[in-house]
């Protein structure tokens, strides 16, 4: 009997589970059809597995979809951020910053447009939780990375001392989505680039 119980479980888990693999696959499935939009049936169809598998391992849809935005805010770099620190000097990484977004705005990654966080999991914070906290954890350390990037600025004589870092970081954090709003709309790329030079202006005290 206590066998039989036991073999049961494992139905719907292959031998071969990868979770990392099966994570991915899902933040996929969520990236394109969003929380809501996103099935039972379509998330075992991408991980490989059957439902007594996913709750037996995750517990139910809102817990795998928490373990998918952990999973994504550990394992996947955030370009326009690597953009900026891998800049020559701090006007090219605020220009590389915004034009990296621009890029992502109209790329197609895995099916969906943009950034997981800000095209899907942000749609649902009042909605599923556990979800602010993690979404207030990936703000504050972009905002740490930008406020880096401009302490080091500051330090080679290419700021001002009195630099506002935190006020400036914060700004090109919320400008990234007035962007990606503008191209999701149907707005031309060329046309919304055409304001780049103004962004990198009022965030370095340019304008």
């Amino acid at each position: 009997m206590n066998d039989t119980k036991n073999d049961s479980k494992k139905l719907g888990r292959p031998k071969s589970f990868n979770e990392e693999v099966a994570l991915e696959a899902a933040v996929e499935i969520f990236w394109r059809k969003g929380y809501h939009g996103a099935s039972i049936k379509d998330l075992t169809s991408a991980m490989g597995i059957h439902s007594p598998s996913l709750y037996a391992t995750y517990g139910d849809k809102e817990s795998l979809f928490i373990r998918c935005i952990e999973h994504y805010m550990g394992s996947v770099s955030c370009s326009p951020l690597d953009a900026f620190e891998n800049a020559k000097d701090i006007q090219s990484g605020v220009s590389a910053f915004f034009e990296t977004i621009l890029h992502h705005a109209c790329e197609e990654q895995n099916g969906a447009l943009g950034c997981f966080l800000s095209s899907c999991v942000v749609t649902c914070a009042d909605t599923v939780e556990g979800v602010k906290p993690l979404l207030q954890a990936a703000i504050e350390y972009s905002e740490q990375r930008l406020v880096a990037g401009f302490e080091r600025a500051k330090l080679v004589g290419e700021l001002a001392e009195d630099f506002p870092s935190a006020q400036r970081a914060r700004l090109m954090f919320d400008l990234r989505q007035g962007p990606l709003f503008r191209v999701r709309s149907g707005v031309a790329l060329e046309e919304v680039g055409k304001d780049l030079v103004y962004w990198q202006g009022v965030v370095l005290g340019h304008e």
